[in-house]
């Protein structure tokens, strides 16, 4: 990631309505197929899941509706902004289930061994240490957890321009960092509709 990527979202003046607008619209490929997605996740009821992340929220009440009453889903994000949208967000759901973390840029400030699940979409490539924050995860999951990873493929002649800008590195080098945090790459989960971006599914030691 470029140093300074999450800049736009922490700059005082940000407006979190425009990026709901942005996020939140059918020509976006993860929102179009959010469903599909939310479902492909392995989700079970009674789960303790975390969307690190959340951004704007679009998938914590997708989650919540699939833990239940029972289960929890942590939304975690490091935009102040983002953390108090989704607050407002739940709070008008009612959805009990549901707790705002605010995470860090090395961690994801979550409690050891708290969760079964972390999803992570579009989020890696703003990952400025993904080394530490990748270890921050694995110390969040319990043992044989999940690690869910959607984010744009970057195939140089292929990939669309503006994501070659954007992003980092493609699957393979995700996939091998990841393993290299101690995580076993499980498989890519397809989605039908998914052309921009891909889904991995990862299991934790």
């Amino acid at each position: 990631m470029q140093p300074g990527a999450n800049e736009q979202y922490l700059k005082p003046g940000m407006v979190v309505a425009e990026w709901v607008q942005r996020f939140e619209r059918e020509r976006r490929e993860v929102y179009a197929h959010r469903d599909g997605i939310a479902d492909a996740v392995g989700i079970e009821h009674g789960m303790a899941i975390a969307d690190v992340g959340a951004g704007t929220g679009l998938f914590v009440p997708l989650f919540a509706a699939r833990v239940g009453a029972e289960g929890h889903v942590y939304a975690v994000d490091i935009v102040p902004k983002f953390a108090a949208h989704i607050r407002d967000r739940v709070a008008e759901a009612g959805l009990t289930q549901v707790s705002v973390v605010l995470s860090a840029e090395r961690s994801i400030t979550l409690p050891a061994n708290s969760v079964d699940l972390i999803f992570m979409c579009n989020v890696y490539h703003h990952i400025e240490y993904p080394h530490s924050v990748l270890a921050s995860i694995r110390a969040a999951l319990r043992p044989q957890g999940r690690l869910i990873m959607i984010d744009f493929e970057r195939i140089p002649g292929a990939t669309k321009q503006w994501i070659l800008g954007h992003v980092r590195v493609g699957s393979e080098v995700v996939t091998k960092e990841i393993e290299a945090a101690g995580f076993v790459f499980e498989d890519t989960i397809e989605i039908d509709g998914l052309e921009d971006n891909y889904m991995l599914r990862f299991a934790a030691p």
